[in-house]
């Protein structure tokens, strides 16, 4: 039996007099049947199923792969904190007691994640090793480098670190403050490129997706042009045919989605072996991440509305342009 026939038989003159109990049951069961007909529908045809799903599944992988790369950007870039990282540079009038009082406020501010306070004898022993210059600085009378206070903002972000930066300029014992906001800046600005570059090329694929459906959907509904007719002279209303059509999208929506999760997920499974191989070298632990579960029901929602806006767009002008002929 054809999927336009199927649940046909619990709808006629008798269905105005069940009760509203189960005629609400009757509405589900209807919808069920000929959401498993739609299914079968497309296992009936499984050269032409596969080949669309195929394409959905491809053009989907495209922009959740960029969704990924600007995620594991993101990673990157927040195991940069120290980019964003605060001197405040001391004044050498300053005492103890103030320096300490200061790094009790700063440590107590919300804004504010750590605090690591670098003394000037410290600063001094340090330059010494650095510099290969410690038998000449014994003749030095006084230590000239200042106290200085290492102060990491909770958000990292440029703007916020020059902020929080302008605020502790302005404390009494303070020199100046220096932050890399260049560095800063540059950085957001190619997190922020690449997020608009992923948003531009999702709604050029996205669109395809619709497209693609939409084409699939209006190739079976002229296959079945016959069937329609007939269907319309028993008296079948135009949302009663279109509704299997449109499962039909919403099934090849999902799943394209499940396709293009597993082609993701096996793509990120071989980049992450070539990926330890490299970070071995430099004995860090970076490890790709793939999509959580949010994510995964984000894509299959997305997924499905899709098939299910193509195929919508295509019912709503094909199925009501066809009309029976007389004999």
């Amino acid at each position: 039996m054809s999927i336009l026939f199927s649940g046909r038989a619990a709808s006629g003159a008798a269905a105005h007099k069940i009760g509203f109990a189960r005629h609400f049951v009757m509405f589900w069961v209807n919808h069920l049947r000929q959401a498993l007909a739609s299914l079968g529908e497309l296992w009936r045809t499984p050269s032409a199923s596969l080949l669309t799903i195929g394409v959905l599944g491809v053009s989907l992988t495209l922009p959740v792969t960029l969704h990924l790369l600007v995620k594991n950007m993101q990673q990157i870039s927040d195991s940069f904190t120290q980019a964003a990282e605060i001197s405040l540079f001391i004044k050498q009038d300053s005492s103890q007691t103030q320096i300490d009082s200061l790094k009790a406020i700063l440590q107590a501010d919300a804004a504010i994640a750590r605090v690591t306070h670098i003394s000037k004898q410290q600063a001094l022993a340090e330059f010494a090793e650095v510099s290969g210059f410690g038998p000449a600085l014994n003749y030095l009378s006084e230590n000239p480098l200042p106290d200085v206070l290492l102060v990491l903002p909770k958000n990292t972000q440029a703007e916020a670190a020059r902020a929080l930066l302008n605020r502790l300029n302005k404390e009494r014992i303070v020199e100046y403050g220096k932050l890399d906001i260049d560095w800063l800046t540059r950085l957001d600005a190619i997190v922020s490129l690449l997020q608009q570059a992923v948003a531009v090329i999702a709604l050029l694929l996205l669109g395809a997706v619709v497209l693609i459906i939409g084409n699939t959907i209006r190739l079976s509904i002229m296959n079945k042009k016959d069937e329609i007719e007939v269907m319309k002279l028993v008296g079948a209303t135009d949302a009663f045919i279109q509704r299997p059509f449109l499962y039909s999208g919403v099934w090849y929506g999902v799943f394209g989605g499940l396709l293009a999760y597993l082609i993701v997920e096996t793509m990120l499974v071989w980049l992450q072996g070539a990926i330890l191989s490299v970070t071995a070298l430099y004995g860090s632990e970076f490890r790709l991440m793939s999509l959580s579960v949010a994510e995964f029901f984000a894509l299959m929602l997305l997924a499905v509305l899709l098939g299910l806006a193509g195929s919508y767009l295509s019912v709503r002008r094909h199925i009501s342009a066809i009309e029976p002929t007389g004999p």
